[in-house]
């Protein structure tokens, strides 16, 4: 292909080789994503660093005295202000340039960020720095997900992005371990225990900016914006070994071909306010689903996974441990954290997006209830003097914590971030899938602010408002969030058709539109062809429309020109 350069590694690897590569540049990028998500707890304990951001003093046990609290989240939340506005040019930016230029512009944004915080003087360079350095990650955040869902094959595209979200919880780990390390060069009072942190993510954005030049653009945005050899092109690389054809890029590549043209017949053109309300969107309704993206971003941090990040090290101290070995223990957290991820890996697209988050649901429910009540017992019992009891019940607190962070890894971590990626249309994906970062912000930055305020007011007692954020979350799924799992990208117009936004009808009126849509759906071997056998000539439309009555209504029609012919 004259358009894609000659370095371009979609010439040299197929199938799955090329499927591995492109899926090793996304955990790059979610590698970045999760270090620097981890990467401010530990820059926040730093001397060095809260005393020249004039947030804290250290107090006679040698520990931070926090004596602007604001100041204090508010440096760390500004981040989340950044990912919102950064997602939504992101957003923007891929729909209309491509997913290759819109990763390359968000690691380049990422490392003028990096650089900008790494050498912060005071906490107004800090909140500025901290503010474009989100906004780079909005725009990865937004864009890597959609590439990855997109060249990825419909009953193999969970299991990919999981491993990339291993990565992402890794990114964590490596974070906490550094930092760890760093805590003792010159006993923690230099300023390189918290400037090395964070210039570290530099080197993965450098690398990031510099390969992602030499993989393929996502088929599906190519063909959207014209570019149909290109298109096919790819998807003959992704799908088949090069050997005798066996139709699957061709089926792939004519349903998106016919999906393109049904969203620009179904739906006027959409900006953000027309995708947040739903004008305009005819039967895709993008309106519902942008509400669906949001609202299951916010749960995700609802659940409890930020407020068992804050509490923990309080349930650590509780249980008897000391200051060093709280320090072990957490990074003993994050390494289980990250291996629970592989879980995932292997069983979301057997057992669906929807039973993933219920069963997650559940389990993290239960260990929170149990975790704030032992935590509560073990209080309790240091009040009244009785330190062995204190840890027995502590140590008990201490299981539930892991126990949550190993569910949270194996189930909610990854659906709300495949989800988004999943089910918007193609002309507005990467937009979509924005919607889903401006959630997720919502919700980090939301509970940055209140977690201390309600920690300092319920204490334990938090926990029980996350652990019933998990109960409700299970109807809430179970009513309103179809399955996305095994079905192509090109079916999750038909599955959003439906006028309704139950769950139930919404698969009713899925299963009609298939069986009149066979030219959406020949990826997903339904095992009926728009090719005439005997001529080789493509088949007319039965329909090619988001409405199931719009076929009776041309039956009608068609009976009606033959009545009149017979009279004529």
């Amino acid at each position: 292909m004259e358009k894609i350069g000659r370095f371009n590694v979609v010439h040299r690897l197929r199938k799955r080789q090329l499927l591995i590569a492109i899926n090793s540049v996304c955990a790059l990028s979610i590698f970045f994503f999760g270090y620097d998500q981890g990467m401010m707890a530990g820059v926040n304990t730093a001397k060095e660093y809260y005393t020249r951001m004039g947030f804290a003093h250290e107090d006679d046990k040698g520990e931070p005295a926090i004596t602007n609290s604001l100041l204090q989240g508010g440096i760390v939340s500004v981040y989340y202000l950044g990912t919102l506005i950064g997602a939504l040019f992101g957003g923007w930016f891929g729909d209309k340039f491509g997913r290759i230029k819109s990763i390359a512009l968000g690691a380049a944004w990422g490392v003028f960020g990096a650089a900008l915080q790494c050498s912060a003087q005071n906490h107004n360079w800090m909140i500025c720095a901290r503010l474009i350095n989100g906004f780079g990650t909005g725009i990865l955040n937004a864009i890597v997900p959609v590439w990855a869902t997109e060249t990825a094959e419909h009953t193999s595209r969970g299991q990919f992005v999981a491993i990339e979200f291993t990565l992402n919880i890794f990114g964590v780990a490596v974070a906490y371990w550094i930092e760890y390390g760093c805590s003792f060069y010159q006993n923690g009072e230099a300023e390189f225990v918290w400037r090395f942190p964070i210039a570290f993510q530099i080197l993965p954005l450098l690398f990031l900016f510099g390969i992602v030049w030499f993989f393929p653009e996502s088929p599906r945005w190519l063909c959207k914006v014209g570019r149909e050899e290109e298109s096919r092109y790819v998807l003959e690389r992704l799908r088949e070994d090069g050997a005798a054809s066996t139709g699957k890029a061709e089926a792939e590549f004519q349903d998106v071909r016919n999906i393109v043209e049904l969203e620009r017949k179904n739906a006027k053109s959409q900006n953000y306010l027309y995708m947040l309300t739903g004008y305009k969107s005819g039967k895709l309704h993008t309106g519902r689903r942008v509400q669906l993206v949001i609202w299951l971003q916010i749960m995700q941090e609802w659940i409890g996974i930020a407020g068992v990040t804050i509490y923990s090290p309080t349930i650590f101290r509780i249980a008897g441990l000391t200051k060093d070995t709280v320090g072990w223990v957490a990074g003993l957290n994050q390494i289980t954290y990250t291996l629970s991820t592989l879980v995932c890996v292997f069983t979301l697209d057997r057992i669906g997006r929807r039973w993933t988050l219920y069963w997650g649901s559940v389990v993290q429910g239960i260990v929170l209830f149990l975790a704030g009540g032992l935590s509560r017992v073990s209080i309790d019992a240091v009040d009244a003097g009785n330190q062995g009891r204190a840890n027995t019940f502590g140590g008990g607190a201490v299981a539930m914590i892991f126990l949550f962070t190993m569910t949270f890894g194996a189930t909610w971590l990854t659906v709300p971030w495949l989800y988004p990626a999943e089910i918007f249309p193609l002309e507005v994906r990467a937009r979509g899938n924005a919607w889903g970062v401006v959630g997720w912000s919502i919700g980090n930055g939301w509970l940055t602010l209140l977690c201390p305020v309600m920690f300092e007011a319920l204490n334990e007692k938090t926990l029980y408002i996350f652990a019933a954020c998990n109960v409700i979350t299970i109807p809430m799924v179970y009513c309103l969030y179809p399955e996305s799992n095994q079905r192509t990208l090109e079916e999750m117009n038909l599955l959003f058709a439906a006028d309704s936004i139950w769950n139930w009808d919404a698969e009713k009126n899925y299963k009609i539109l298939v069986e009149q849509n066979p030219e959406l759906v020949q990826a997903a071997g339904r095992g009926q062809s728009v090719v005439d056998p005997e001529t080789g000539i493509r088949k007319p439309s039965r329909n090619m429309s988001l409405d199931p009555n719009a076929m009776h209504s041309n039956v009608s029609d068609d009976s009606d020109e033959k009545a009149t012919s017979k009279h004529l």
